[in-house]
């Protein structure tokens, strides 16, 4: 009988109070989706893909391995979706250095091409890279990772087109933005060895000007 009262007074408490008791627990589990997510970026760009299981990443986020595969009951469901959330993140982030848009955006090329450079120098780009080369090897994995790479093109591409002011239907104005985008992948390579930091400002100022000609 007592704990039949104990459940009702519980009860009574979830029915005056749910909707306040479940917004705390789904904020928890995107929190804890989060530091999943962010772990799993750091681990893979640290240590690569053979050293980068649930149960490394789980204890670099602070939660169980339980509770990882809650979340992502595989290691390809948690790793794409690390390199993905993050990608958007630094989408955003990127969007956000020029909230004024196309107009001003295109006034300062050279920032925006160095911009576009900084995404493919830090841990995302190195993670991704790890990505790649396991997909290379896992036959379960490169599906994913083509599709999320495609995905992410896409939408670097999109960004870079509208932050440069660039107008695609003239021709050769496409390939010139790809170029960029291409160009960048590449100096973010060069860097994962050595800080390639003088160079790269150097081709950053020459892209700048080629693209201000392409696009005037």
């Amino acid at each position: 009988m007592v704990g039949v009262s104990t459940a009702e007074r519980a009860g009574g408490a979830g029915q005056r109070g749910g909707g306040a008791d479940r917004t705390p627990k789904q904020d928890r589990s995107r929190a804890t989706r989060q530091r999943l997510l962010e772990a799993a970026v750091a681990c893979l760009a640290e240590h690569g893909w053979a050293g980068s299981t649930v149960a490394v990443v789980a204890m670099r986020a602070g939660v169980s391995r339980g509770a990882a595969q809650h979340h992502f009951p595989t290691r390809e469901d948690l790793f794409t979706a690390a390199v993905e959330y993050v990608a958007e993140e630094r989408s955003q982030a990127l969007r956000a250095l020029f909230p004024q848009g196309p107009r001003g955006a295109g006034a300062d090329r050279r920032a925006v091409v160095a911009a576009l450079v900084d995404l493919y120098t830090g841990p995302l780009f190195r993670a991704a890279l790890h990505l790649w080369v396991a997909a290379s090897d896992e036959e379960q994995l490169r599906p994913r990772v083509t599709e999320l790479e495609a995905r992410v093109g896409r939408e670097t591409h999109r960004i870079a087109v509208e932050l440069l002011g660039a107008d695609e239907s003239r021709p050769g104005v496409r390939e010139t933005v790809q170029g960029l985008l291409d160009m960048a992948r590449g100096l973010g390579l060069a860097n994962l060895l050595t800080d390639d930091g003088q160079r790269r400002e150097r081709v950053v100022a020459q892209w700048a000007a080629l693209l201000e000609e392409t696009l005037a």
